[in-house]
């Protein structure tokens, strides 16, 4: 398909950097690999890293909701669900179980252009994924059975819901669709598909999508890992070399869209809280030379505080929290996009008049060459990120393969991006977007019409009756079919046997400790020229008083909003000049100074760091935007039943006077009572060494980080901070049901659970471990029977989660309106059996995932980081990962038993349903537990 004779090429990626200077001193990374092609067509690309004893495979289809029709839309994604159900060789579910029995983790994607699978697993089960692979790609239609095909229509029509129907402004990529692209078009729908389509499939439709497009000829399948050559290619020949070839099929060509007047249209948002505003111009597709000036366009014109967008909407007229500009070229075509979530009550006519106010500014100041600068600098060190996984290294040989044409097209693909010009991002604002044509969108809450942009007319979105949910009924499907097997030229049923498990080595931690006492953990990574570093503070949410609630999340937003010596937008552009990340975040019990940056920029960094954490501007015009972005955040937040649902079981799992009810973004409420004074009063009480820790990973020595380190430590002075003790209540004396009402909502958010124990309780791993197998993974029981035996959800989980004080038992998912009671009586039954005792089958399936998986635990820099952090705030030892790896080894049934007894009590317990009160709340009476509550939060 690409190439047909074996191949070694070593890509040598030139990456790109914000100067001449910085270009001089800019690293280059060579990715070696192997490309041939089988004689069925499949492509081969194979990239050995022995970093790891890990190995990524991934397998590029090109198919994507592009290749659909009309009347049938949402196959592709469909079709994505049905290949993880059964294929010839491979039982119902096992796929999930198989890969994550062996340490590993998967997941596929679909996208308009193209579908993906992956899995990532520890490199002796290399052999076993080649063999899951092929068979669901060569050996899968047979199995494509009525009863199963019945459960994924239910598994994605929920998915369709979640994601789409049950939330916030769900419906504006399907009204975008419908008016941007003409009737025909592949991008005219979404990749989720129409509801009707969904239920009308029948299996011969997908047995015969999947006959044309998942085939050897229209794929590419990447290895990347710590295997061998010579190893791995009769491997890959053997699994899918026997394969057919399907028909040509050729690649989908660009399809030029033009408008020829503007559409205006609005909808009602049962969820909305806040109107949003979104415009769409029609552009070029990926990879063309235009659409690289439109990637840069986008940049210029919203991201910053310097940007146009920024400076009229968001700082001048104060009509949104933010403004978001932005390019998206897909392999047909692309869309230019603007969206603005307004502040509640503002008129989005009057937005509208901002954005080509913005225009104007952007027209008359035009860009220059810092602007260019500060937008390419970000590249090398995103490039970077991008490919310090063997994951993402296979992502990127796959996806340049199949759309590019090659693997080694990053190297034209980067100098693309280096060669725009100004003149080519003016040309394309000119010919695209300046006076022309566009599809916009007034998304408002219900009975606030006269929010819409003017001229704009109703849209015709299709909504759900919740009464009349559309299901595939599986009862009626009775007969199962028997399924054929494919003559293959060896026994395919057979599993292939896994070497001996990888040895875990863990990494070596260094200490020390600043002269301000300040302790500082690192690691050593050299993948890759990149630091992760962070500064971690006890404190945070938990130092707050209730009537102050988000004062800490408020002063993390502050500390970014410059310094003493820099304006905000001069503290922007030191950091974008370096190409950094530099982030201030607040969370429960801590907060965190976070960077991401090149080796050679750490000492620059660590300068900008010293200045936010020592020298904070207190900007008085940034306060005032701020607060209305918090403000406007809630407002959105409160739209969202998975928002309401914590909310609500915050409330009554810690009680009023705990401060971790209140949700640590605060109320608003909380929010408007906060003054300048009172960021700084929270500043001087809990900012101090005394409470830090300093976590670094990357291609940096200690002696350096030391040094670098060593100015923050003389000027930054410590003090006592004191960090108060959370009283964990008592859990209920009985279960009860509580339901927060949401209108016309077409899932209902299920949360169940209560106190839990903290992380630093010596039985917070052993817990952890023991409910595995009931909800912390896709092969738990609960998912395994709410969406894969009922197709109620797109997913089921429980699971422990804490902090040092403070911990939860939760059991959580969005299920069909519908099937509400059913569903919380299932969560029911299966806690109340799981504490009976585990078989061995699943005590084993536990202990297999779990000790395996640490293969892959230490790959990547963020990893490393987040071992550091752990380590440090849990005061682990170095070798925690072994310690807990000789507990899971030893776990008897008896143990588990005992554990789950004492840590998961059904009976004691809140079960909290957002849904719609007037279609579930009496069913729910049905479950056992009394009447429901009817909670106003």
């Amino acid at each position: 398909m690409k190439l047909t004779n074996l191949l070694f090429v070593c890509l040598a990626i030139l990456v790109l950097s914000s100067c001449s200077k910085a270009d001089k001193n800019a690293e280059k990374l060579s990715v070696p690999y192997v490309q041939y092609e089988l004689g069925n067509g499949l492509d081969v690309i194979l990239h050995q890293d022995k970093s790891d004893p890990i190995v990524a495979v991934a397998i590029q289809y090109h198919v994507g909701s592009n290749r659909e029709v009309p009347g049938r839309t949402g196959f592709a994604h469909l079709f994505e669900h049905m290949m993880f159900q059964q294929s010839e060789n491979v039982g119902q579910d096992e796929f999930f179980r198989k890969i994550q029995g062996a340490g590993g983790t998967l997941n596929g994607g679909t996208s308009n252009d193209g579908t993906v699978y992956y899995e990532v697993v520890p490199k002796n089960a290399l052999e076993m994924v080649l063999w899951l692979e092929s068979d669901r790609m060569g050996y899968l239609t047979n199995t494509v059975t009525k009863s199963a095909f019945a459960n994924q229509q239910n598994v994605v029509q929920n998915e369709k819901r979640q994601s789409y129907d049950n939330r916030p402004y769900g419906h504006n990529s399907w009204v975008i669709a419908k008016n941007l692209y003409p009737e025909g078009h592949p991008y005219n729908w979404t990749v989720i598909g129409e509801m009707e389509d969904l239920f009308n499939a029948t299996v011969d439709d997908v047995i015969e999508f999947h006959d044309k497009f998942y085939v050897p000829n229209n794929s590419t399948l990447v290895i990347a890992g710590d295997f061998e050559l010579e190893d791995v290619k009769p491997l890959v020949e053997k699994y899918f070399g026997e394969i057919p070839s399907g028909e040509a099929v050729a690649d989908p060509e660009p399809i030029e869209v033009t408008l020829t007047e503007t559409k205006k249209l609005y909808h009602e948002d049962n969820f909305a809280r806040t109107p949003q505003l979104t415009m769409v111009w029609p552009v070029p597709e990926q990879y063309s030379k235009e659409s690289y000036a439109l990637d840069f366009l986008g940049q210029v014109l919203g991201s910053g505080k310097t940007a146009s967008f920024y400076r009229v909407i968001v700082k001048d007229k104060k009509l949104a929290p933010r403004a978001s500009v932005r390019n998206r070229s897909q392999e047909l075509g692309g869309q230019f996009t603007i969206s603005i979530g307004a502040n509640a009550g503002t008129s989005l006519a009057e937005v509208e008049d901002a954005v080509f106010e913005a225009f104007k500014l952007f027209e008359e100041e035009g860009i220059t060459e810092k602007d260019l600068e500060k937008h390419k600098a970000g590249i090398e060190t995103g490039f970077y990120n991008g490919i310090s996984s063997v994951l993402g290294k296979s992502f990127q040989l796959a996806r340049y393969n199949e759309y590019a044409g090659s693997p080694d097209f990053i190297e034209q693909d980067i100098a693309n991006i280096q060669a725009v010009t100004i003149e080519d991002i003016m040309q394309v604002y000119e010919k695209y977007i300046k006076d022309k044509p566009y599809v916009a969108t007034s998304f408002v809450p219900k009975g606030q019409v006269d929010l819409i942009a003017e001229n704009s007319v109703k849209a015709s979105v299709v909504e759900e009756n919740i009464a009349e949910a559309t299901e595939v009924d599986q009862s009626a499907i009775v007969d199962e079919e028997v399924i054929e097997k494919t003559p293959t030229s060896f026994d395919r049923s057979v599993e292939p046997a896994k070497g001996p498990d990888p040895d875990l080595s863990l990494p070596e931690v260094w200490t020390a400790e600043a002269a301000n006492g300040m302790n500082v953990l690192g690691i050593e990574y050299t993948e890759v020229p990149l630091i992760q570093y962070s500064i971690v503070m006890d404190g945070g949410h938990i130092l707050e008083s209730k009537d102050k609630a988000g004062v800490a999340s408020f002063l993390a937003s502050m500390l970014t909003e410059g310094t003493a010596n820099k304006t905000p937008e001069e503290l922007e552009e030191a950091i974008d000049m370096l190409g950094a990340r530099i982030s201030v975040g607040s969370g429960s019990e801590s907060m965190m100074v976070s960077v991401n940056c090149l080796s050679r920029n750490f000492e620059s960094t660590m300068a900008l760091v010293q200045e936010i954490l020592l020298e904070p501007r207190w900007d008085e015009e940034q306060f005032d935007l701020i607060k209305a972005r918090m403000i406007n955040s809630i407002k959105r937040n409160q739209a969202s039943p998975g928002y309401l649902a914590s909310v609500a079981f915050n409330k009554l799992v810690y009680g009023d006077d705990c401060i971790l009810a209140v949700p640590s973004g605060g109320t608003i409420e909380s929010i408007e009572s906060i003054t300048m004074d009172d960021l700084k009063d929270f500043y001087e009480k809990s900012f101090s060494p005394s409470v830090a820790n300093m976590h670094v990973v990357g291609k940096i020595k200690q002696d350096r980080v030391m040094t670098a380190v060593q100015s923050l430590a003389e000027n930054w002075e410590a003090k006592d901070v004191e960090i108060p003790e959370i009283a964990m209540p008592e859990p209920p004396a009985t279960s009860k049901i509580y339901f927060v009402d949401v209108p016309g909502a077409k899932q209902s958010v299920i949360n169940i659970g209560g106190v839990g124990l903290p992380e630093s309780n010596e039985d917070y791993y052993p817990a952890y471990v023991m409910n595995y197998k009931l909800g912390g993974s896709f092969n738990g029981i609960v998912n395994l029977i709410l969406r894969e035996e009922k197709g109620y959800t797109y997913g089921a989980r429980t699971g422990f989660s804490g902090g040092k004080q403070y911990g939860t038992f939760t059991a959580s998912s969005s299920v069909r309106s519908s099937a509400t009671e059913e569903s919380v009586q299932i969560f029911k039954e299966e806690m109340e059996k799981y504490i009976q005792g585990i078989d061995d089958e699943g005590l084993m399936f536990t202990k297999d995932a779990l000790i395996k998986s640490n293969a892959r635990g230490f790959e990547t820099l963020y990893a490393l980081h987040g071992m550091l952090t752990d380590i440090s705030a849990y005061d682990l030892p170095f070798d925690y990962v072994k310690k807990e790896e000789d507990f899971v080894k030893a776990l008897t049934g008896e143990k588990h038993k005992e554990l789950a007894q004492k840590y998961i009590q059904p009976d004691h317990m809140y079960y909290i349903v957002v849904g719609d009160a007037e279609t579930q709340l009496s069913a729910l009476k049905n479950v056992g537990l009394g009447d429901p509550v009817l909670l106003e939060l």
